[in-house]
């Protein structure tokens, strides 16, 4: 590398020539490809911002000025100009660099960007913040991706920055994964004269003069607006839906011209008022088969970087992957009822509802990155009589909270809801681990909320939503391989509300939900070898819950621990001391095993269990300690060390 390896803040880049950065940019994408060879990241997304990380660096006084980045994994340029190359190859990793922007690893991350379609509501909110401060000389830039604007919070952004006084400047990155219009030789044209400091220059003092006369308003100048914008369609004879907001529109321009980008950067950079610049850019530029398939490549884990070849772990004889469960269940479902339709936003290769889309292309409904829209949108569905199942990532489902309440528990309609991704997820990191839906999910009427211990109850758990129920069902599952190796089974009604005893037990009792529950069975195997006897139930349902179970254990046994992949505040654990409460159990102690009350950071998933107790070790370990305080070796049972797990105990009132 001749220049990227002396540049350690954005104040190196201001040092070279154009050409010189042009000579970076290509030294960034070799050194994205060789980093993610190695170590599997978000892969096509930030080669195609290579040129517009650059540009903004180099133009900006970053971090004083604000970048903010829609979806982080476009980030990666961004991160290796900001003081973070040498450790880049931590990315993902435990300890390592967040796969996303964080603003607690760079003051140059000005925002947490895991999900999509945020960047423009922050950036407005820091760009009115400057303005209110008097801050004039600091300039916001939102960078939005494509996909990211099918959400319906960037519109709303948009909508509200042509209301407010500002000067943000939002970059669409346009990588024809969404939006249309192709760079044309008029176009060209119009975005060099409508970006030329002359041109602006001469535009702004006759607008100045016309206030001055008291001939224009400022409704009057958000019409004109509307008519430039108007008359610039007409001659290009082309039109996009951002020309309808009183908001400065320029382009497309292409993103991958380097010193294009600068110029225009530079023309439109302190032009007052809010501004939308949209860029043309290639998905894995640089890359040929990324280039060429664009959303295997968007995260396409080990590959060799000189072939392309993706590398793949042997799956034979290994348990499928629990989402390759459902779309293949979803599929066989489909076949046997017409009614039947998926629904998913913007997840269909990785929730594996693309095997429904080969099958049946018009059952089969990918909205775009609008998880409160797929909510909607199959309760309208469901209310003319199909059954949706609605597949949305657990953490993803939190965007779409309302609609679930209002648009489908309320009015009870046979929406199946399969959240994928549930539990602690990896390397992804706190904004994407699914461990809040137990909590989130239960206080809402009318639910059923469920989970399977293996791939033969989720199967089973799918045929019990659509013939063994009439209202709105959840079904979380995790992220990654199942349990078993012979997934198929001929799926039948589970009872609604009814869980079942996995093994005999006289000390303890276990309640797990879930597949974290093999955890437990594990664990519990190996308390076995050292005397302790512990019973074990899959409680299947969290809502309805098992209370007929519930009080054969709590006649029983004056130990419980419960398990679960979620948080403890209000998930399993919370369910059970509320039944003990409610229905006078004394001297009962209960250990909620789970998530603690903190965000959980990135790592694998095995280390992330390692870390808040819920691998087989920390169960086992939770499981002894107990074992020794019902035999009165300690008076009070303590969680592990860097374990937090409350433990509750019912006395009489």
């Amino acid at each position: 590398m001749q220049y990227l390896q002396h540049i350690n803040s954005p104040d190196d880049l201001k040092k070279l020539s154009i050409e010189q950065l042009e000579t970076v940019c290509s030294e960034l994408r070799e050194f994205i490809i060789e980093q993610l060879s190695n170590n599997p990241g978000h892969f096509g997304s930030s080669l195609g911002t290579v040129e517009l990380t650059v540009a903004l660096h180099y133009l900006y006084n970053t971090p004083y000025d604000r970048l903010v980045w829609d979806v982080g994994h476009q980030a990666y340029s961004h991160k290796i100009l900001t003081g973070r190359r040498d450790r880049f190859s931590t990315n993902r990793k435990l300890g390592g660099l967040s796969g996303f922007t964080n603003p607690n690893e760079s003051e140059y991350d000005t925002f947490a960007a895991g999900h999509a379609s945020t960047s423009i509501s922050a950036a407005l909110g820091m760009a009115v913040a400057a303005n209110l401060r008097k801050d004039m000389n600091r300039h916001i830039v939102a960078i939005i991706g494509d996909g990211s604007m099918t959400g319906g919070l960037a519109y709303e952004g948009i909508n509200n920055a042509c209301s407010q006084p500002n000067n943000l400047l939002i970059i669409l990155n346009d990588n024809d994964m969404s939006i249309d219009n192709n760079v044309g030789g008029m176009q060209d044209y119009l975005v060099k004269l409508t970006t030329s400091a002359k041109y602006n220059k001469v535009r702004n003092n006759i607008y100045q003069g016309f206030k001055k006369r008291n001939l224009i308003s400022e409704k009057e100048k958000n019409l004109v607006l509307r008519f430039n914008n108007s008359v610039k369609s007409l001659i290009t004879k082309e039109q996009n839906l951002f020309e309808g907001f009183n908001i400065r529109y320029f382009g497309p321009v292409d993103g991958h011209d380097l010193p294009g980008l600068i110029r225009i950067l530079r023309n439109i950079k302190d032009m007052q008022g809010p501004k939308l610049l949209h860029i043309k850019t290639i998905k894995g530029k640089g890359f040929r088969p990324a280039e060429k398939s664009a959303t295997i490549w968007h995260s396409p884990g080990l590959f060799n970087k000189e072939t392309g070849e993706r590398i793949l772990k042997n799956k034979q004889n290994q348990p499928q992957l629990y989402q390759d469960v459902f779309g293949h269940t979803l599929v066989e479902m489909a076949e046997e009822n017409k009614n039947i339709v998926g629904v998913t936003p913007a997840m269909p290769t990785g929730c594996s509802m693309s095997f429904l889309a080969n099958r049946f292309p018009n059952r089969t409904f990918d909205v775009g990155i609008a998880e409160a829209h797929a909510v909607t949108f199959s309760a309208g569905m469901a209310k003319e009589g199909l059954i949706p199942f609605c597949n949305i990532y657990s953490s993803f489902m939190q965007r779409a909270y309302d609609q679930v309440i209002h648009d489908v528990a309320l009015q009870k309609l046979k929406v199946i809801f399969c959240l994928d991704r549930a539990g602690l997820v990896g390397p992804d990191g706190p904004t994407h681990h699914g461990v809040f839906d137990l909590a989130y999910l239960r206080p809402i009427p009318n639910l059923i909320i469920s989970s399977p211990y293996n791939e033969h109850e989720l199967r089973n758990l799918m045929h019990t939503a659509v013939y063994g129920n009439e209202g709105p069902f959840a079904i979380r599952y995790p992220r990654g391989q199942g349990e078993m190796t012979e997934w198929k089974n001929e799926p039948h009604i589970l009872p609604i509300g009814k869980g079942r005893k996995l093994r005999k037990g006289k000390d303890i009792a276990l309640l797990s939900i879930g597949a974290i529950g093999n955890n437990a069975a594990r664990a519990i195997d190996e308390a076995e070898k050292s005397g302790i006897s512990v019973a074990h139930y899959d409680m299947v349902f969290l809502k309805p819950i098992d209370q007929e179970l519930l009080h054969k254990v709590a006649r029983k046994f004056k130990y419980i621990i419960t398990v679960e992949d979620g948080v403890v505040k209000g998930g399993l654990g919370s369910a059970v001391l509320e039944f003990l409460a409610e229905n006078d159990y004394s001297d009962v102690h209960v250990l909620r095993i789970g998530i603690p009350d903190e965000f959980v950071t990135h790592g694998s998933v095995k280390e992330l269990q390692q870390i808040t107790g819920i691998d087989e070790e920390g169960i086992l370990e939770h499981i002894t300690r107990m074992y020794k305080e019902t035999r009165g070796i300690h008076a009070h049972l303590q969680p592990p060390h860097n374990r937090i797990n409350p433990v509750v105990q019912i006395h009489n009132r």
